[in-house]
Formats: structure tokens, C-alpha cells, sequence
């Protein structure tokens, strides 16, 4: 992905249909409120099917 997340963007699994919302973060597993995307490990996986980053697309930006 060549753009950087901004703050109201949300990533969707395509597995499961987990979204992570980047002005939420994932604060359960450690990842901030306003955690950029690109700034989440590259080993981080959907809390709820284990899929990969990879298989998450974005679903809205600014």
C-alpha cells in the first residue's frame, strides 16, 4: 500500500469480517487508538479467525 492509514480508516478481513478501525486501535492487544495500519506488526493476526494482515483491504478513507 503506498498511502499512509489515516486516523478514520478501517481495514476489513476478508475471511471474517473483523474490522479494524485505526482511530480505535485494538487496545486489548496492545495496538493504541490511532495506531496506524503499517505500524501494527507484520505477525499481528485477526483476533477473530487468525488470518493474516494480508488478508485484511481498506473499506473507507478520508
Amino acid at each position: 500500500m503506498s498511502e499512509s492509514t489515516t486516523a478514520s480508516q478501517a481495514y476489513l478481513c476478508v475471511v471474517c469480517g473483523f474490522i479494524y478501525e485505526a482511530a480505535t486501535g485494538w487496545p486489548q492487544e496492545g495496538i493504541a487508538p490511532g495506531t496506524r495500519w503499517e505500524e501494527i506488526p507484520d505477525h499481528w493476526v485477526c483476533p477473530d479467525c487468525g488470518a493474516g494482515k494480508t488478508e485484511f483491504k481498506v473499506i473507507n478513507s478520508p
